[in-house]
């Protein structure tokens, strides 16, 4: 029971894929989704068979969320962050560190993870925060800041954060630790009404003197680029499974794009838009691209399992990854709207909805700026000064 198709039967999808337009429109949590996700013990695919999970890797995984995306996009983005957290625990437990193991027995036991990193002005994302973090006498660390885009707002259990404590020698050190909900000092601010992706319900996050307990915190970390595994691990499942997302919207696309194409005629003869040599041109297109970016998953996610080396290309390996399918997915969802027809702009339409999630991937990092930089300094070397 451990293929995609076995794991999310069809009559699952089915049943997400009719809830995702409700969602949508009501601009609503996937409560359900993640009941019925819970149940078929979706939140430990990850941890070991010992505690009760699947002891899935990534690549499996990304499988996994490459079908639920193509259901239901917004639901697939939102656990993507429980998953990204399990996978980092999984990294870094083959790499002999233990000290996320917590969270794959936590996920095991139905504990949902959210991603608290993201911060609004801060450019530097994983290396330096806008959040102070605080220490305690005990050992821990009260943090106090502003998180945004926080997927699963409504229902996460379990949030990581981090934030910047001040060092004697001014430089500041980074903070990670896991906050459990209902601490004192966690505030949602509900401000989640976007274009697509709606479901997520990815609200804003206030901390306010938030207290982590000593054995919670699990990193210390220097303000800057570093090369602590942990930051490769959260980059690389991060980048990995967001790809998977946007794949799963790219092949649904195109499944679209293909129905389109068979039951449209042309106005003047009644020929089926199939047989129409421009058409199937596109459709063509649209496949190859898919077919490619299909290649690319599977390399870098079967690479992240494996702990391949690839040295200083790693971080082009993997933004070029994520730059590739959200653009591919952009692209097929483009030629289905096409084929669609009239048909397709209709708000409540499944390509409709799909064409407004499917904007989200250029919101995600690496931004397409980012993601060249970080290319160009792997095959040329860092820019110099001028």
């Amino acid at each position: 029971m451990d293929t995609p198709e076995e794991i999310l039967p069809d009559r699952l999808l089915d049943t997400f894929r009719e809830r995702a337009a409700g969602y949508d429109a009501r601009n609503e949590f996937f409560h359900a989704d993640l009941a019925d996700l819970q149940a078929i013990g979706y939140l430990a695919l990850m941890a070991p068979v010992n505690d009760g999970g699947r002891g899935l890797g990534v690549a499996a995984v990304a499988a996994c969320q490459r079908r639920l995306a193509s259901a239901a996009p917004a639901t697939a983005l939102a656990i993507n962050m429980h998953l990204v957290w399990t996978g980092v625990a999984l990294m870094l437990q083959r790499l002999g560190d233990h000290s996320l193991g917590f969270v794959l027995q936590e996920a095991a036991q139905g504990e949902l993870y959210a991603f608290g990193l993201s911060e609004p002005g801060n450019d530097a994302v994983l290396f330096d925060s806008l959040t102070t973090a605080t220490p305690q006498a005990d050992g821990g660390y009260s943090f106090t800041g502003t998180k945004i885009f926080t997927s699963l707002a409504p229902a996460w259990t379990r949030l990581g954060i981090f934030g910047k404590a001040t060092t004697p020698d001014g430089a500041g050190e980074l903070v990670h630790g896991i906050v459990t909900r209902g601490t004192a000092g966690v505030h949602t601010v509900e401000d989640w009404d976007t274009m697509g992706m709606r479901a997520s319900q990815s609200h804003t996050t206030r901390l306010d003197d938030v207290v982590v307990p000593a054995e919670r915190i699990f990193r210390h970390l220097p303000v800057g680029p570093n090369a602590d595994p942990l930051i490769f691990a959260i980059f690389g499942v991060f980048e990995t499974l967001l790809s998977a997302v946007y794949t799963g919207i790219g092949d649904r696309s195109l499944t679209l794009a293909i129905d389109s194409a068979r039951q449209r005629t042309t106005g003047r003869d009644g020929v089926a838009l199939s047989q129409a040599p421009e058409v199937r041109w596109q459709i063509a297109d649209a496949a190859m691209a898919i077919d490619s970016l299909d290649a690319q998953l599977r390399s870098v996610a079967r690479d992240l399992d494996e702990g391949a080396d690839h040295g200083s290309q790693w971080f082009a390996k993997l933004v070029g990854l994520k730059l590739r399918a959200t653009a591919v997915a952009r692209q097929v969802n483009d030629a289905a709207m096409h084929l669609a027809g009239g048909r397709g702009y209709q708000a409540g339409s499944e390509i409709g909805r799909l064409h407004r999630d499917v904007l989200a991937g250029q919101y995600h990092p690496s931004s397409t700026e980012s993601a060249h930089r970080t290319v160009a300094t792997a095959w040329l070397g860092p820019q110099e000064d001028s």
